[in-house]
């Protein structure tokens, strides 16, 4: 039976999506991704080159049992490129749930546009094909767009930021799955793909819940409490058997024995969705392959894949060294959430827990205060060497997102991102080029919206308008001229933005929803 949010309570709608998928807190083991299922055969299709882009193949969905394919691939072994793929098509269905909603008629005001688009993007699997790699979930949701069919954990914040009353239900409903995801796995996935299971994203769902109580965010960290407690205890996890020098899982221990984290994959192989590439890296390193595939995956859990950021010579990714970095952005998202955290514990009486919570805010704040304050931002540590990468990116801003910087660390902060990441179309991502998409001149949705509502918090309304209005200007003069909202844009040279492992997509999920948002803030920009 069809439940809409709409018809429920807030409460109701989160107990359907727990039954929908497991009892409450009982986790099920991961299913298995493509690349283990179909093992041989997945391999061999990566090398024989014969998908451009290789996502296309860890969706397909399989028409048989993995092991009747398999059985069957021995048994016909295709001796070419050519033969390879006449099998693979044979046996696997492409493009499963990419199918798309009309698009909406050009002309439109830059807001109604927007608002056209949600129906276009929205998509449910609650009884996702059998054998194929998609997750169930038991609510519909919003997917990026393009080649990102699925639902995804930080692109959804942003994205939902955007909503307006016509899609209060559409917000419930994610957040549901969010909820059902948590208590199904443990985390939050990077998206709702087998593939994804072994790593998260940046840990938004503290401020998914804040938007459903606007003016008394307590309520909704109370309400979602249990929620939080699950998040924090995986981001956590390891932090008993973490020692200086050697990290365990996602937590890394500093030389005075306080706990930072880093993005961390469990997995040491080839992505599914990004195999040839992955396989290319890794040969042309001179590594050992597990640590660069481990690192490339922590990469994309961070969102940012990829960017100067991560790699050792700031420029090629062979070099990768995601797991030996303590970011500065994670480190403010879990700082917010261990708020968070409190402030529920606070509205729920348990004064012990909303003490320790927020001891451990305040202990992660003197510690990221200790180590990653360079002098001027707060910058990314090389747990490995104690260093700081001194890369000026968008990543400072997110200590201000969060409330953690003094006013006069504040102040450093943004004279410094005025004055190197303040383009004229936006904040750029970094100040280095390297071709990769999260590096200069790209900037994206997601920062742009870190940045304003930062400069906020410390009062600097002025630095926060310049930003939001070179962005709306930016996206609006795009839209103007092509009739789309796309993944990055070119906030140097005021086109589409380049770069990366795929081409650019439109849709596009985030860049609509901080839009639509930063329309609401600043009405008279963009025009």
């Amino acid at each position: 039976m069809e439940i809409r949010g709409s018809c429920l309570g807030f409460n109701a709608l989160i107990a359907v999506a727990l039954t929908a998928l497991a009892p409450a807190d009982s986790r099920q083991a991961a299913p298995a991704p493509p690349s283990v299922l179909f093992d041989g055969l997945f391999r061999d299709v990566a090398d024989a080159g014969i998908f451009k882009d290789f996502k296309s193949f860890a969706d397909a969905v399989p028409k048989q049992t993995p092991s009747a394919i398999l059985a069957d691939y021995r048994n016909v072994h295709p001796a070419s490129p050519a033969a390879l793929q006449r099998f693979v098509t044979a046996h696997f269905i492409f493009g499963v749930n990419t199918d798309t909603a009309p698009t909406p008629p050009r002309g439109l005001p830059l807001a109604a546009h927007i608002a056209a688009l949600w129906p276009h993007l929205t998509r449910q699997t609650a009884a996702p094909p059998t054998f194929g790699s998609a997750l169930p979930l038991p609510r519909p949701y919003v997917v990026p767009g393009g080649r990102f069919h699925e639902l995804y954990y930080w692109d959804s914040y942003f994205t939902m930021l955007g909503f307006g009353p016509a899609q209060t239900a559409l917000r419930r409903d994610m957040i549901a799955d969010f909820v059902s995801e948590l208590h199904t796995y443990g985390h939050i996935p990077n998206g709702n793909r087998t593939y994804y299971l072994s790593r998260s994203q940046p840990p938004f769902f503290f401020k998914m819940v804040a938007l459903t109580a606007p003016g008394d965010e307590a309520k909704a960290f109370a309400r979602f409490l249990p929620e939080l407690r699950i998040e924090y205890a995986w981001w956590m996890d390891g932090s008993r058997q973490a020692a200086p020098e050697r990290p365990s899982h996602h937590v890394v221990m500093m030389p005075d024995r306080s706990l930072l984290n880093r993005y961390w994959d469990e997995r040491d192989s080839p992505r599914d969705e990004s195999y040839p590439e992955d396989v290319r890296i890794a040969a042309n390193s001179r590594r050992n392959p597990a640590d660069v595939y481990r690192n490339l995956r922590a990469a994309a859990e961070s969102g940012w894949d990829f960017s100067s950021r991560w790699l050792a010579d700031g420029a090629h990714p062979e070099t990768i060294q995601t797991a030996d970095i303590v970011p500065a952005d994670l480190n403010s998202i879990l700082f917010g959430l261990e708020q968070a955290i409190g402030e529920g514990c606070a509205r729920k009486h348990d004064n012990s827990c909303a003490r320790d919570f927020a001891k451990r805010a305040h202990a992660r704040a003197v510690s990221m205060r200790k180590f990653q304050w360079n002098g001027k931002w707060f910058d990314d540590y090389r747990w490995t060497d104690g260093k700081h990468p001194d890369h000026e990116s968008a990543a400072m801003l997110y200590p201000l997102f969060v409330s953690l910087a003094s006013a006069a660390e504040a102040r450093s902060t943004a004279m410094i991102a005025s004055a190197d990441l303040v383009k004229r179309g936006g904040l750029v991502t970094t100040t280095i080029r390297t071709g990769q998409q999260w590096d200069a001149p790209n900037g994206w949705a997601p920062l742009q919206w870190i940045a304003v509502m930062g400069l906020k918090n410390y009062g600097d309304d002025r630095l926060a308008r310049t930003v939001a209005c070179r962005w709306l200007a930016t996206v609006s003069r795009e839209y103007r001229r092509s009739g789309k909202l796309v993944e990055k844009y070119d906030v140097e040279a005021d086109r589409p933005g380049g770069g990366g492992e795929y081409p650019l997509q439109d849709g596009f999920g985030w860049t609509n929803g901080v839009t639509m948002a930063l329309l609401t803030l600043y009405p008279h920009c963009g025009r």
